[in-house]
């Protein structure tokens, strides 16, 4: 008699490789993102959007008829930067209190 034997988190590791490479590969595939994605990435409302970072001249953003469009590559490199600023601004405004 074959008897197999599976050790299930090794298996659950290989499992969340595996999705983690397919976001990956399809977080590349993207070239623009629209304003539904905008709002999914960073986890925040429209209102949010644009009463923080919206405005900022640095946030590359274009207009194509009545819809927003984001370069995917420079719109991440810019939210990596400015979440990094507003992390930093709290840090400095908690140390002065």
């Amino acid at each position: 008699m074959i008897s197999v034997s599976i050790d299930e988190e090794v298996l659950l590791e290989i499992y969340r490789e595996e999705v983690q490479k397919k976001l990956e590969a399809a977080d590349k595939e993207l070239v623009y993102w629209d304003t539904p994605e905008l709002k999914r990435r960073v986890c925040m409302s429209w209102n949010t959007i644009q009463e923080t970072f919206f405005h900022d001249p640095r946030f590359p953003k274009h207009k194509i008829g009545s819809k927003w469009y984001y370069p995917a590559k420079e719109t991440e490199e810019f939210l990596l930067v400015w979440f990094e600023e507003q992390y930093l601004a709290g840090k400095k405004r908690r140390s002065l209190v």
